[in-house]
């Protein structure tokens, strides 16, 4: 490729050009009995000799992995079949926003047997299971805003709480589906403007916002994505009743979160806040690599985003702030089950290396997977219904940065990270370095 070809498409980010299916894929090692469900992993795919501009507006690509008693039974990929994928424009003759035209390429998410492909710019698009497209979904009209492609379900209640925000006010709006799959709640919060909210978190009884200050820039229309650190906006982290009522601001040191790990209250009842922290300049340097920097290894350098821990204390006012590694790490996932409760162990991943946090004992661990390869987001899932957290697997996908190789979903037992996986699928192709997946267990969806 050109030296000028931007890092989006290129080595380990490069597009595939088409669909495929294989069946009864090589399984290196032994595949877990209780791994019966498939795996889905979403991510940007430009169309062969499409450049969309930035790597967050490719078109959204499944890629799925179907394992049922110690057999790797199939892999296959496809393009959400969007209203943009066809040729529709985002934007109507009168200004007005299409919330049906959207890329529907950053996570896959069930609820109430229901798969959905979520981007934060528009409404949800269910799948099948099969990964065919079922259509753009409001709600049954309830759902005016676009939709976060990081959603957050309560273990408890089954209630899915998600929020979409905008560039025009309400710059943000909450909202809620029962455990029914109704959306039963939406109101707007106040924010200080156009901020590009990607996550958020849950407590038992909170919601918790972050209002960073990477803001909509007007006059970027047109250059990538519209959006760019602004000094003059005031960094906050909001606590919100789940029923409503007024925001509990606080103010923090300036940063940027694109992922949240986890949120939950203590004993004391302040909300302790897990996740990935970038510094002015680490954004910086991470917008320029995703935006299309041709050497995205070297616009990398700058900057390191780490796990970082906030303690917001609503009887005192005040927030307390530490880094919890000093690690370069992104996509921290934990067991789904703890979501808004507290956790013990808390996974992410460099580069290269897949990493486990234990907030007990500090104890941090690593697993090197090849300074040639790129590892996925680490999804976990639990032996069976009953069992602890921690006890389960750990399953990524490995991309090569040789656009020739094909890729490798691994299997790790989660208790002993610095162990070799439990298993190995070789994939028949390369799966481009992504965004995020789930685990779908058989029978969730129906």
């Amino acid at each position: 490729m050109s030296e000028q070809t931007p890092s989006y498409l290129q080595g380990s980010l490069a597009p595939v050009p088409d669909e495929i299916d294989a069946v009864d894929l090589t399984v290196v090692g032994a595949l877990p009995r209780e791994l019966t469900g498939r795996y889905v992993r979403n991510g940007p795919n430009p169309k062969p000799g499409e450049d969309s501009g930035h790597w967050f507006t490719g078109h959204g690509m499944l890629h799925g992995v179907r394992l049922r008693d110690g057999r790797a039974e199939w892999y296959r990929n496809r393009w959400v079949r969007t209203r943009r994928l066809e040729g529709g424009q985002p934007f109507r003759e009168d200004g007005s926003r299409d919330l049906t035209v959207g890329y529907a390429n950053t996570s896959v998410v069930a609820h109430s047997n229901k798969l959905f492909a979520l981007v934060e710019s528009s409404f949800p698009y269910e799948v099948t299971r099969e990964l065919d497209t079922v259509g753009p979904c409001d709600f049954e009209g309830r759902l005016t805003t676009a939709m976060t492609a990081h959603p957050k379900e309560d273990s408890v209640t089954g209630e899915l709480h998600l929020f979409g925000y905008g560039i025009r006010p309400p710059f943000l709006t909450y909202h809620r589906l029962c455990a029914d799959g109704q959306l039963i709640t939406s109101f707007p919060v106040e924010v200080g403007g156009p901020t590009m909210m990607h996550d958020f978190a849950i407590t038992a009884h909170h919601v918790v916002w972050l209002d960073l200050p990477v803001v909509f820039q007007p006059e970027r229309i047109g250059m990538g994505l519209p959006f760019e650190w602004s000094d003059g906006y005031r960094p906050r982290i909001g606590v919100m009743s789940k029923d409503g009522g007024p925001v509990r601001w606080f103010e923090v040191s300036p940063c940027y979160v694109f992922h949240v790990g986890n949120a939950h209250e203590d004993a004391q009842g302040r909300i302790v806040l897990d996740a990935v922290r970038y510094s002015r300049a680490a954004w910086m340097s991470a917008w320029t690599t995703i935006g299309g920097a041709p050497d995205a290894r070297q616009a990398a350098q700058s900057g390191n985003s780490v796990l970082h821990r906030w303690t917001l204390d609503p009887a005192s006012g005040r927030v307390s702030e530490q880094q919890l590694d000093d690690q370069n790490v992104e996509f921290p996932t934990v067991d789904d089950r703890t979501v808004g409760r507290p956790h013990r162990y808390l996974y992410a991943v460099d580069r290269h290396t897949i990493v486990k946090y234990d907030n007990v004992s500090g104890a941090v661990q690593r697993h090197g997977i090849g300074d040639d390869w790129w590892a996925g987001e680490a999804v976990f899932v639990p032996a069976d219904a009953g069992s602890g957290e921690d006890e389960g697997w750990l399953i990524s996908i490995a991309t090569h940065t040789d656009p020739a190789v094909p890729s490798r979903l691994l299997v790790h037992d989660a208790r002993d990270l610095t162990a070799a996986p439990v298993a190995e699928v070789q994939l028949p192709r390369r799966v481009p370095a992504g965004f995020h997946g789930s685990w779908i267990p058989d029978g969730e969806p129906a």
